[in-house]
C-alpha cells in the first residue's frame, strides 16, 4: 500500500521516506492541494493509498466509513518535519503490519 501525505504535512516527507515508501506522494503532487477531505478520501480509496494526516476529520471519517482508505493519524502537534519522519521510521514495523492487515483501518502515531 502506498502513502498519500495530506496537505497539513510537508511534501518533503515523500523524499525523506523514499527508502521506506518509494511510492509515497503528497496531495499537491496529484492536484489535490485545495481539495476537500471527501475528494482526498475518494482519491486514496480509488488509487490504493493510505492517508497520512494530522487532521482529526479523517480519524472520524475512518470510524464512520471504515477501510478503504486506511488512515495513519500523526498526533505530534506542532513539530518539525524531521520529528514526523523520525516517528514514522521508529514505528515502521507497526505501520507495515497495519498496512498489510485487511481488517484495520486506523492507526494513531504519537
Amino acid at each position: 500500500m502506498r502513502l498519500l501525505f495530506d496537505q497539513n504535512l510537508s511534501p518533503l516527507l515523500c523524499r525523506a521516506l523514499a527508502d521506506c515508501f518509494p511510492s509515497a506522494i503528497h496531495v499537491r503532487d496529484v492536484g489535490l492541494r485545495e481539495a476537500t477531505d471527501t475528494t482526498i478520501w475518494a482519491y486514496a480509496a480509488q488509487h490504493g493509498f493510505a492517508i497520512v494526516t494530522k487532521d482529526a476529520d479523517f480519524r472520524q471519517r475512518s470510524f464512520l466509513e471504515g477501510y478503504p482508505p486506511k488512515i495513519l493519524w500523526i498526533r505530534l502537534g506542532n513539530c518539525s518535519t524531521q520529528a514526523i519522519e523520525a516517528l514514522i521510521r521508529c514505528r515502521l514495523a507497526e505501520i507495515g503490519v497495519f498496512l498489510a492487515d485487511p481488517q484495520e483501518s486506523f492507526l494513531a502515531l504519537s
